[in-house]
């Protein structure tokens, strides 16, 4: 009896610290179009196939485009926000190259919990 417990243990333990993993802030600030990151701010394309590490990240193929929504910025500027068809999620600038630029001027804002957790199929999901 005392075994099966222990394992339970483990396993809510195990499934605590993927969770915090997944819902980590990548950052407290970020660069917009606009102040609700709602405009595009760029098109860019794909140089290296990308397979992201967790369900926030985009995985994306060479050649595909890209529509750019937010760039980390401060302690994580390598990490930009955008979407490829249904698809959304971070990605690092340098598997990209840009080939539109839509908004000369980037915002600067603070992020949100919201940006760093999953989306699938327009809802969140809370592991």
């Amino acid at each position: 009896m005392s075994r099966i417990l222990d394992q339970r243990i483990l396993l809510l333990v195990i499934s605590f610290s993927a969770s915090v993993q997944s819902t980590k802030v990548l950052s407290e600030w970020k660069k917009c179009g606009d102040p609700e990151c709602e405009k595009a701010i760029s098109r860019v394309q794909a140089t290296t196939d990308y397979l992201g590490p967790d369900c926030r990240y985009l995985n994306f193929k060479t050649g595909e485009e890209i529509m750019v929504y937010s760039k980390l910025s401060r302690e994580n500027e390598n990490l930009w926000t955008g979407s490829k068809g249904k698809d959304f999620g971070y990605f690092p600038r340098d598997a990209v190259k840009v080939e539109e630029v839509f908004i000369g001027e980037e915002v600067e804002v603070l992020t949100k919990e919201t940006d760093f957790l999953c989306l699938h199929e327009d809802k969140y999901v809370f592991e």
